[in-house]
């Protein structure tokens, strides 16, 4: 028996010796099937993730940029990460815009008295102290707001457009002001941007472009309430609004990007970014928008921890700040790193609340998209295949436009824009078991980039 052995041991050496080859000449689902069903598995387990979630949201509330309660957010995320076991637990220095609401609100006045469902919009200036007491010119339209242009000087204009998409729709609440200010008129309300609302009126950024036009207040008001005064104007009823607004800029204020590691065993330098924005609007909890997204990336990196899954590459969670009202953090990150990210393979992030997961949307070279869409059928037994071009999301598109290969979790969005940006964004509206879906797409998707001997092409970055 041990002359047979001595016999073909030239063979079996070479048979070992090959066994790594013909390993990687299988498809990648085949090779890491086993992996990816342990995460898989790891993941919806139990409610760590979420109970996680409910404990930072609240502990600590709303996490608007420059506030105190995302810098105290911030310190307990790094403190649980150490004690997770996570490696180079940090925080990177990022300058952040510090915008703050102040009182608010808004009285109708004519013909009846009642008050309003109202929120500021993010980077508004404010009313004069006694507040904007003017008739209201509702418009559905830039072409109706011209039509009556003569009529707009000295009103407050509220634009009633109803939600189609939100990249169609969202450019009201950014630019009203602007088309208000340029007919001449003291204030902007916006209908909010919803797709569905209970009196619940949604914030969100604005912007002053043009330094030539006037800075004017400007608002949101619920969906009810704007489609109340277009009745009331198509009646040919005389509206008139009270609005008081104390918001103001401070100096930009010192943040930090989160970050934490399970360094690569053979490719340390080459790195997958795993993420989620810790920063939210200071309304509701931002428990969906995006506490959910970002415990659900710190969650995928501490399973693969826990499960001894240590990848040849470096995966790095990043909870970034400033999403909402700046993208400084993502900025910042590119910056900071400008030198390593053609060693950086893939950034991953969820901002569209954690529901039930589809896939990926994927910015990218087409040989990136047939390397992760054959990932992508890892996933079949959590139901999330999807894997298509689309757009990425905010923090990590200033990787992408440098070559980075970039996803975006692709999710239910059926009810994102219920709760986005308003006080209704609480706990509640999240689902534990979609949350742990969410979680063990990421891991798997992070995990596998990470490990594979193949790398993943990068895209060449347009001309600038």
């Amino acid at each position: 028996m041990h002359r047979l052995l001595r016999r073909g041991a030239p063979a079996l050496l070479a048979a070992l010796a090959l066994a790594p080859h013909l390993a990687a000449q299988q498809p990648l689902d085949a090779r890491y099937r086993d992996a990816a069903n342990r995460l898989i598995g790891a993941a919806l387990a139990d409610s760590f993730a979420y109970n996680r979630l409910a404990t930072m949201v609240d502990r600590f509330g709303n996490r608007l940029s420059g506030s105190a309660s995302l810098e105290a957010t911030i310190d307990w995320a790094m403190e649980q990460m150490r004690a997770d076991g996570l490696q180079n637990v940090h925080g990177e220095a990022v300058m952040v815009p510090h915008w703050v609401r102040g009182e608010e609100s808004a009285e109708l006045v004519l013909p009846r008295a009642v008050p309003l469902h109202m929120i500021g919009l993010g980077g508004s200036v404010a009313t004069p102290p006694g507040g904007i007491t003017a008739d209201v010119i509702v418009v559905g339209s830039e072409q109706e707001l011209a039509a009556r242009g003569a009529e707009a000087r000295g009103k407050i204009i509220l634009f009633d457009v109803p939600f189609t998409t939100y990249g169609e729709t969202v450019r009201w609440r950014t630019a009203g002001a602007l088309a208000a200010a340029k007919a001449g008129a003291v204030a902007a309300l916006i209908r909010s941007v919803s797709s569905f609302s209970m009196q619940n009126p949604h914030t969100g950024s604005m912007r002053y472009p043009d330094s030539t036009v006037a800075r004017i207040p400007g608002a949101a008001v619920s969906v009810e309430d704007a489609m109340m005064l277009h009745r009331m104007q198509a009646r040919g009823e005389r509206i008139r609004v009270h609005l008081t607004m104390g918001a103001r800029t401070l100096p930009d204020a010192p943040s930090r990007n989160v970050v934490a590691e399970i360094v690569g065993s053979e490719r340390p330098d080459e790195v997958v970014v795993i993420s989620g924005h810790l920063d939210s609007w200071d309304v509701g909890t931002g428990a969906m928008d995006d506490g959910g997204g970002s415990v659900a990336a710190w969650e995928a990196v501490r399973l693969m921890h826990r499960l001894g899954l240590r990848p040849r590459r470096t995966v790095r969670v990043v909870l970034w700040t400033n999403e909402e009202n700046g993208t400084r953090g993502g900025q910042g990150y590119r910056d900071q790193h400008r030198g390593q990210l053609d060693r950086h393979m893939l950034a991953i992030e969820s901002d569209n609340g954690v529901f039930r997961p589809n896939g990926f949307r994927f910015q990218g070279s087409d040989a990136a998209l047939a390397t992760l869409r054959q990932i992508a059928r890892l996933l079949e037994p959590i139901g999330a295949t999807k894997m298509d071009p689309g757009e990425g999301e905010a923090d990590v598109g200033p990787m992408i436009a440098l070559g980075v290969p970039g996803l975006g979790l692709d999710v239910d969005g059926t009810r994102y824009f219920w709760y986005h940006h308003s006080s209704a964004d609480t706990l509640d509206k999240l689902d534990p078991q979609e949350m742990a879906r969410c979680v063990a797409a990421m891991a798997v998707m992070a995990y596998v980039v990470a490990d594979m001997p193949e790398s993943l092409p990068h895209q060449v970055p347009a001309a600038r």
